[in-house]
């Protein structure tokens, strides 16, 4: 069955790619016309909304009016909008009602957030780069055969209100996944996967495992870390090392969320030969970016996706109403703040997303952390993006390989010291020597950060950064303890809750 129709879809599909390049490729040439006419068309749909009409998106013309007439806004400010929305109004921050909330974690206001999800969002955002990817790899790998097998992807939960009349809240991959189109569905991996998105995660783990087992997968998909648990769960019931000793076809992984470098090395070493690794930048708020080539280590900054950027320099970040640029005053290899106007109704939103340009012809991304994720206890700056650089190199060095970690600042005032920056980390494959491990993972962090290394020397005001091994499975139990067993639940690459700490490490003890 999987055949007699693949071989249809794959000629459909060949047809859609040359179509779907050639948009790309006219976006990739006139980025900013291309950018213009969005924001433009976002105004223009917004009109008769009570935002819009609020704003006076009648009279915008032009991208200085709507920075001049729109605020920035953070979560916690559209807050009152969203639950209107959430009550059934209509017309509030995009026309019509609003079915879908996407819940966030909210790691950056302290609160669950409740993201709304258009359709129009769903379709031209979401939809549109789960199609982009497939399509540029097709158009990369020609001789491919995705569509003569199963794609198993890894979501999350969903849980509708008590009113059925009401919209439904759960984790983004799982109202994707409910309202998949027909062509995707049939090839998902396992059977019924849509009677799985209220089970507990742990059942939908097991159900995952013994039913996907069976199938011919050719694609994977999710958050790299959950994937892995599922992977390893059927290696260790089957009594194999590969995985394509159950899913010989497999040649594609399609990640997103995470920095994939930590494990990588991972699924090198449960595959016995080579798969491909794309990565998408598909947030909550919407979907951005996407790997366009084999063995880019960056990202296409989608333009056509019914979203409109702006970006915020460095030294503005804790502003409140910091000056923003626009597209084409961006400049490569800099931090910026990512702020989006989006056809999901989110008008000059801060992300708090932190992105860097390699590339401004066309324009390329890399993720390189959060506003809110970095460690400067002492002036350091220590940024998501140098901690991944630095682990890197140190388990190549010493030959180990990381399930999971988390970094925190310890403060501990004494003599000429302020504090310490603590690793907790949960090995695959542990160091030979945890002390040359620490020494060669400090050492990179001072080449990488020039601020790091002055505060490093002499051990004042920072002394040497400490790790602290973990028990196999400690990260996984403590985000059971938080009900957050979920396809989209991560752990904290930076954690500055010390509270947070504490319950890892009470749970590592016992």
């Amino acid at each position: 069955m999987i055949n007699s129709i693949g071989k249809p879809l794959n000629t459909f599909f060949s047809w859609y790619i040359k179509k779907r390049i050639r948009e790309i490729n006219k976006f990739i040439q006139f980025p900013i016309l291309s950018q213009k006419d969005t924001l433009l068309d976002l105004v223009t749909i917004g009109k008769k909304t009570v935002f819009g009409r609020e704003h006076k998106f009648s009279t915008i013309i032009s991208e200085i009016d709507f920075k001049n007439q729109v605020p920035l806004n953070k979560y916690t400010d559209i807050i009152p909008y969203i639950e209107k929305q959430k009550k059934g109004e209509a017309n509030i921050l995009w026309p019509g009602q609003v079915k879908w909330f996407a819940q966030s974690s909210g790691t950056s206001c302290g609160v669950v957030k409740h993201i709304p999800i258009t359709l129009e969002a769903l379709k031209q955002c979401h939809y549109k780069g789960g199609k982009d990817l497939l399509s540029l790899y097709y158009h990369n790998n020609p001789n491919t055969k995705l569509f003569n097998g199963k794609h198993l992807i890894i979501g999350g939960s969903s849980t509708s209100l008590s009113n059925k009349s009401l919209p439904v809240i759960g984790d983004l991959s799982a109202i994707i996944m409910e309202n998949l189109p027909w062509w995707c569905e049939w090839r998902r991996s396992p059977k019924k996967v849509k009677n799985l998105i209220s089970k507990k995660w742990e059942d939908k783990i097991r159900y995952i495992v013994e039913e996907s087992s069976k199938d011919d997968v050719h694609i994977l998909a999710g958050t790299p870390s959950w994937v892995l648990v599922i992977i390893n769960q059927i290696l260790k019931e089957k009594k194999i090392d590969s995985i394509h000793e159950i899913w010989p076809n497999l040649e594609l992984y399609l990640h997103g969320g995470l920095n994939f470098e930590p494990y990588k090395n991972s699924f090198k070493s449960i595959c016995h030969r080579e798969i491909n690794f794309y990565q998408n930048y598909n947030a909550t708020e919407g979907f951005f970016g996407l790997q366009e080539k084999n063995n880019d280590e960056d990202m296409l900054l989608m333009l056509d996706y019914g979203i409109y950027y702006e970006f915020i320099k460095q030294e503005n970040w804790f502003e409140e109403q910091p000056k923003t640029l626009n597209l084409e005053e961006v400049e490569a290899f800099k931090p910026y703040e990512v702020v989006i106007t989006t056809n999901g109704g989110l008008w000059r939103y801060r992300l708090e997303d932190t992105i860097q340009f390699t590339s401004i012809n066309p324009f390329k991304i890399k993720v390189v952390g959060r506003t809110q994720q970095f460690i400067n206890i002492a002036g350091e700056e220590v940024m998501i993006g140098h901690i991944e650089k630095a682990l890197k190199v140190a388990t190549k060095k010493c030959n180990c390989q990381v399930a999971e970690f988390t970094v925190s600042a310890v403060f501990e005032k004494n003599n000429n010291s302020i504090g310490y920056h603590l690793w907790l980390i949960e090995f695959l494959k542990k160091p030979v020597c945890i002390i040359d491990f620490s020494t060669i993972l400090d050492l990179e962090l001072q080449k990488i950060n020039v601020d790091y290394r002055s505060k490093r020397n002499n051990n004042s005001p920072l002394k040497n950064l400490k790790i602290k091994k973990l028990k196999k499975q400690t990260f996984y139990k403590w985000l059971k303890s938080h009900d957050k067993l979920s396809g989209q639940s991560k752990i904290p690459r930076i954690n500055n809750n010390l509270n947070y700490v504490d319950e890892i490490l009470q749970i590592n003890n016992t």
